[in-house]
């Protein structure tokens, strides 16, 4: 009896005790974290979409301003994505100045790359194929939904 009072440690009761513990508060701390980790991509993907529809907003109205050459067809949006960060050159000048739109093409957080889905004005305002007139929309190429039940590529 003496011997026991000088050991220390822990039983095994109490060992399985403070594991079901741990285990209780780890798998209750799991789905927590993954809700937080889409809540992050969700608000990635919204700042994204709205830094990109800008830029074409931004574009549109250099081109109806005439500070930029219009091209036939496009109803003054840009061909392509990369016009928007590569730069247009700027109408009457002679130095060959460029107007850019976008420092950087922005990263898709679910698909994780720049390519995005593009949507033409004589595309369907659902469809998931592009004309390749111009881009006047964009939306992520994504399959998964969001909480609510509705297409990451509806937003």
């Amino acid at each position: 009896m003496s011997r026991r009072r000088n050991q220390r440690g822990m039983t095994l009761i109490e060992l399985i005790v403070a594991f079901t513990i741990m285990a209780l508060l780890t798998s209750m701390a799991l789905p927590l974290a993954r809700f937080k980790v889409r809540r992050e991509k969700e608000r990635e993907l919204r700042y994204a979409l709205v830094e990109l529809r800008k830029a074409i907003d931004k574009y549109k109205d250099a081109c109806d301003g005439n500070k930029i050459a219009q091209k036939m067809g496009t109803d003054c949006y840009p061909e392509t994505l990369d016009q928007l960060v590569e730069g247009v050159k700027m109408a009457n000048d002679a130095n060959g100045k460029k107007i850019r739109f976008l420092r950087r093409m922005p990263r898709d957080p679910f698909t994780k790359s720049t390519d995005w889905g593009m949507r033409s004005t004589q595309d369907d305002p659902k469809s998931t194929g592009w004309g390749g007139q111009n881009v006047f929309d964009v939306y992520t190429k994504s399959m998964e939904k969001a909480p609510d039940g509705t297409m990451y590529s509806e937003w």
